[in-house]
């Protein structure tokens, strides 16, 4: 049984307290998507520990061992989903429900947190709108003809960007990389209410899920704030926010809320929001059981391996990043793809192994593949068949 922790404070509720503390990985990578160009920069990636803690009075799930000074968002992180088309499909069908229920056409939008760009860009065209992107990650020469209506700001979201009027605010996994996140959400508040009460949109990984399927392949180091709908929209309430909607998306994997400033000093609680005491019973499951799904996958690699089979991972992000080094894999697993052109020939951090894009395997014939997301797993196989590949496929 993992020990509990010493008294914390909770950056979210700020309440102090005996957290719970509930999964411990010690020298993880401190990014899963910052690409490195070498096998030996890669060997030597720095690292942090990751020990989550479980507030019993807001819900909320956080890594205490956090060092936010260690992050280096750079150009050089890539991110981007948008080589899936099934998750083309789901931002375009986001932003489009976006567009709708808030009338987000020839509107002023920020994106907090936008990557390279591709989701703000989508939606000002389908909008007509004009937009401010900002994140240190972003990439000029990603896209041509960028709009004189759309500006991308190369940097961390701060005071200063409060004084940027707009009518949405849209912020996508962005929140979950947050060492504040109620700093965070003040400021949004701030720009939000400044603006004349600006809608926000935020989307970020759903820590129910993960809890309740004993995902440990979610969760990373730079992943220091972990919610659920509940732990969210508590959070959005504290701060003046009403909260608009709320649900999962993305087959149960993202929470969604959307909001907007009010007065009231109560803000109404949202039916979605599950309380503090089922989430508890969800982390109590999560305790019992995590062991035993580490064993299932340690054992699946490790005898297919020692039997001459070869294992490739599909998809190179943050949970092959994860699901490596939680066992210390390396020669197990003989290959791992993607489908991001901009990743082959990139090492992952610590475990050292290359991305090949997808048409190298013809030259690996693994006999198994695992995909890193079961949500495309589908789109993994089609790809598979028009490769040649008679593989047996499974997802995490």
């Amino acid at each position: 049984m993992i020990e509990e922790p010493s008294i914390v404070k909770c950056p979210c509720c700020h309440n102090v307290s005996q957290a719970a503390i509930i999964y411990e990985h010690h020298d993880l990578p401190i990014h899963s998507c910052l690409l490195v160009s070498t096998r030996d920069e890669a060997l030597d990636f720095p690292t942090g520990d990751l020990r989550l803690a479980f507030c019993r009075t807001c819900g909320f799930i956080w890594n205490i061992e956090f060092q936010p000074e260690l992050m280096r968002y750079s150009a050089s992180y890539e991110e981007t989903q948008v080589f899936s088309e099934r998750f083309r499909t789901f931002q375009t069908g986001l932003l489009e429900r976006w567009i709708d229920r808030y009338d987000l056409r020839n509107r002023q939008v920020v994106e907090i947190g936008c990557g390279k760009g591709d989701f703000l860009l989508e939606l000002c065209e389908r909008g007509e709108n004009s937009g401010v992107g900002i994140d240190p990650s972003y990439r000029s020469d990603r896209h041509d003809g960028q709009p004189d209506a759309v500006t991308f700001l190369p940097e961390l979201y701060d005071d200063k960007h409060v004084e940027l009027g707009c009518n949405f605010i849209a912020c996508r996994h962005t929140l979950e990389h947050i060492a504040d996140p109620r700093r965070f959400v003040e400021m949004v508040r701030r720009q939000a209410g400044e603006s004349g009460n600006a809608v926000v949109g935020f989307e970020l990984p759903d820590i129910e899920r993960i809890l309740a399927e004993q995902a440990f392949w979610d969760l990373y180091y730079e992943h220091c704030s972990n919610f659920s709908l509940g732990s969210l929209a508590r959070l959005f309430r504290s701060l003046g926010f009403e909260i608009l909607d709320l649900h999962r998306d993305y087959d149960g994997q993202y929470l969604v809320l959307e909001a907007r400033p009010t007065n009231d000093t109560n803000p109404r609680r949202h039916s979605a929001e599950e309380p503090v005491e089922e989430l508890a019973r969800l982390v109590t499951g999560f305790r019992q059981q995590i062991q035993e799904r580490q064993y299932q996958w340690q054992t699946f690699v490790r005898e297919h391996h020692l039997a001459g089979r070869r294992i490739a991972l599909w998809g190179s992000g943050s949970k092959a990043v994860a699901f490596l080094n939680r066992f210390g894999f390396r020669a197990e697993v003989s290959a791992v793809v993607d489908v991001n052109p901009h990743k082959h020939g990139k090492f992952l951090a610590v475990s050292g192994h290359e991305i090949l894009s997808p048409t190298q395997l013809q030259t690996v014939q693994p006999d198994i593949v695992i995909a890193m997301n079961p949500i495309y797993q589908e789109e993994i196989g089609a790809d598979l068949r028009r490769l040649g590949l008679d593989v047996e496929l499974v997802s995490l």
